[in-house]
């Protein structure tokens, strides 16, 4: 048993409160900061920087998705531990542009405050004594305390040996969860260790897909606010706002319902959520943040030629997202999307006619490209529904119920 527990009501889903959608502020703002952290430095150095943090970041977040699928917000014990957190993720993002050099510190010391804060108050201030929440939650502060050291020994040296050492902290993060946090002396865990309450884990994880779209959003927009907006530039405005509208439309058509009904009805439960949300839904936001760097280099600068890594934004961004959605069904359903899987490899082939055409000619192409997926697969639905076939949830509910049988 453990203290300040969502109370959970048979047949009821649970659903994202206030106090989240608050707390997730901090990370509108992270994403922000991601995003020009990429955007000042398009090089291999800048995107191992920005990859980095982006880890962090979600590392960050995803572990407190998981501490308040359990907790109940509306206790004060809880309500001050995420206000706490949020106050710390905020600093955590402060530091974002200087992680690499004078605010290296203030970085990792903020990640690894959220990290082992959180797992000590669920020890020792929820977690009862002698309880499985207590065993669970304590190994998972031995994990985070043993990547801390790397993190902050990293902070206070300069040159090759920082990024060295935080490669190996991010490493030893995230592989704890692959490895059940197994601890040698220490009772072993399994799935049924934690109790995924699905309504509510699939929709937080759905939020932070909107969190990133709305950075895009935003990026968008804040680049065009500061430029003339000829015809040229609101073409190319014009084709930022549809490859981000053509995302959302991607993951919230229906693979959204779809993958929160499998992860309902999933035999483990935790698995499939480590799997399909705590990892894969991390490859789904790097590839918004990287559109969103993509669609601002090209409001900017959409007459120019774009080479090397400017160009490679442009086109690598929707085929990463593209690439994570077909791994996420691959995950969830045992095989990949053949449009969604197509439409990455003819992104990245779209970014071979950037010798020859223009930044918006890339851009046009590329959008043509997300669009043209989000088109197949709005077609093939109308032609299920006019041949009177049931729709994708349908069959697997379908399936689902003759298997039961």
């Amino acid at each position: 048993m453990a203290r300040f527990q969502r109370q959970r009501v048979e047949g009821e889903q649970q659903r994202a409160t206030n106090l989240e959608l608050f707390y997730d502020l901090a990370f509108v703002f992270a994403i922000t900061q991601i995003s020009h952290l990429l955007l000042d430095d398009l090089s291999f150095r800048g995107a191992w920087h920005a990859g980095l943090v982006l880890l962090v970041v979600w590392w960050a977040w995803n572990y407190t998705t998981w501490a308040t699928n359990e907790l109940d917000p509306e206790s004060v014990a809880v309500r001050l531990l995420l206000m706490a957190i949020t106050l710390a993720s905020l600093l955590l993002a402060v530091a974002i542009p200087g992680a690499f050099s004078d605010r290296a510190l203030l970085f990792a010391g903020s990640y690894v405050v959220i990290q082992i804060g959180r797992g000590c108050f669920l020890t020792y201030a929820s977690a009862l004594r002698g309880t499985v929440e207590r065993e669970r939650s304590l190994l998972i502060v031995i994990w985070f305390a043993v990547a801390g050291v790397p993190w902050i020994l990293g902070a206070l040296v300069d040159g090759a040996a920082r990024p060295a050492l935080w490669l190996l902290a991010v490493t030893i993060d995230y592989i704890g969860p692959l490895l059940v946090y197994r601890v040698p002396g220490r009772p072993r865990l399994d799935g049924s260790t934690w109790q995924v309450e699905s309504s509510h884990f699939a929709e937080r994880f759905q939020l932070f897909i909107i969190i990133a779209l709305g950075e895009s959003i935003a990026v968008t927009g804040a680049t065009a606010s500061g430029l003339h907006m000829e015809l040229t530039r609101l073409t190319s405005f014009a084709l930022a706002f549809l490859a981000s509208a053509s995302m959302w439309w991607l993951y919230f058509s229906y693979i959204a319902r779809i993958a929160e009904r499998r992860l309902e009805l999933a035999t483990d439960r935790t698995r499939v959520a480590r799997d399909a949300y705590t990892y894969l839904h991390v490859v789904m936001v790097a590839g918004v943040i990287v559109s969103a760097v993509g669609n601002e280099i090209v409001i900017a600068h959409p007459h120019e030629h774009l080479e090397g890594f400017k160009l490679a934004v442009v086109c690598a961004g929707p085929a990463i997202y593209l690439l994570a959605h077909s791994l996420f069904r691959l995950r969830l359903a045992g095989s990949l999307s053949p449009k969604r899987t197509t439409g990455a490899v003819l992104c990245i082939l779209a970014g071979l006619t950037g010798m020859w055409v223009s930044a918006l000619a890339v851009a046009a192409l590329v959008t043509a490209v997300i669009t043209g997926v989000v088109a197949a697969e709005e077609i093939a639905s109308w032609r299920r529904h006019r041949r009177g076939d049931p729709d994708p949830l349908a069959r697997l509910e379908a399936r689902l119920a003759s298997h039961d049988a």
